[in-house]
């Protein structure tokens, strides 16, 4: 877990130092692709919580999920449907959940550490 959160902090800081620009039209694809891996990152911190961490699962899922939110985002942009709010329900549905149970886990740990146990 340690790991994640510290590769998260590192993607954070140097993407807000790195100057890189896209085009406006590319922002609805970038911003589901970035739903899309934020929610893989808080599924692998999730899943090491409970110690069930596979890290072929988290990189596939990481760029599957980044890459199939593209193509529907792209499908929808081509035939005029906003099909990228199937990406955002679902990923973002799974974010507030994971993010919640990591809380959870989070507070047991705390709460445990408190009494002794």
């Amino acid at each position: 877990m340690i790991l994640s959160l510290i590769g998260l902090a590192l993607g954070i800081i140097i993407g807000y130092y790195i100057p890189v620009t896209y085009p406006d039209s590319y922002s609805l694809y970038i911003s589901v692709g970035l739903l899309a891996a934020m929610d893989s990152v808080f599924g692998a911190i999730r899943a090491t919580l409970e110690g069930k961490y596979n890290g072929i699962i988290f990189v596939t899922g990481f760029f599957g999920n980044a890459i199939l939110a593209g193509i529907l985002a792209y499908i929808g942009d081509r035939l005029g449907f906003p099909l990228y709010y199937a990406s955002i329900f679902v990923f973002g549905g799974r974010l507030f959940q994971n993010f919640a149970i990591i809380r959870r886990h989070a507070f047991d740990k705390l709460i445990n550490k408190k009494r002794g146990n």
